[in-house]
């Protein structure tokens, strides 16, 4: 049956950029992932060892803080293999280099309970949203983030 169909039906090869050619990416997702690792580490500052729910929550946010960590690394994977083609590496030659600095930054903000290094996450993930914007033709923009991180996240106009 399947011969007899394969014959019946010409095919022509197909090309895409990835698995399913959906065209449907954004910046979005990694950034509220980083911001999310900032507001566990947070909330685990704040932290009180006498709160009876103390090591309950500490293994919540903790839990939290590392699976959105890798949600960003994941993120930008999908961006790096799915989305940015050769043209993108000529116009931006920092991306080799970037896209490492996000995972390796995402790696240590899973290891230590470190604002400063969930604040810089976000910021290496807030230069690749600007390149991610720029290789679409739109101007990218920072606007203020809604969440009680604070900060910035990075949209476009």
């Amino acid at each position: 049956m399947k011969t007899l169909i394969k014959n019946l039906i010409k095919v022509e090869k197909a090309h895409a950029h990835c698995d399913i050619p959906c065209s449907i990416y954004d910046a979005y997702p990694m950034q509220l992932a980083a911001h999310t690792v900032l507001r566990m580490v947070h909330l685990i500052q704040q932290l009180d060892e006498n709160d009876p729910e103390y090591y309950h929550k500490l293994a919540r946010y903790t839990a939290v803080k590392e699976e959105h960590a890798e949600i960003c690394k994941h993120e930008v994977r999908v961006l790096w293999g799915d989305y940015f083609k050769p043209e993108h590496l000529d116009q931006y030659p920092e991306l080799h280099r970037l896209v490492w600095d996000i995972l390796k930054q995402a790696s240590a903000a899973r290891q230590r309970v470190d604002e400063e290094a969930a604040k810089k996450l976000i910021e290496l993930v807030q230069k690749l949203a600007e390149i991610f914007w720029q290789t679409k033709g739109l101007k990218p923009k920072k606007v203020p983030a809604p969440y009680p991180t604070g900060g910035d996240i990075v949209i476009f106009e």
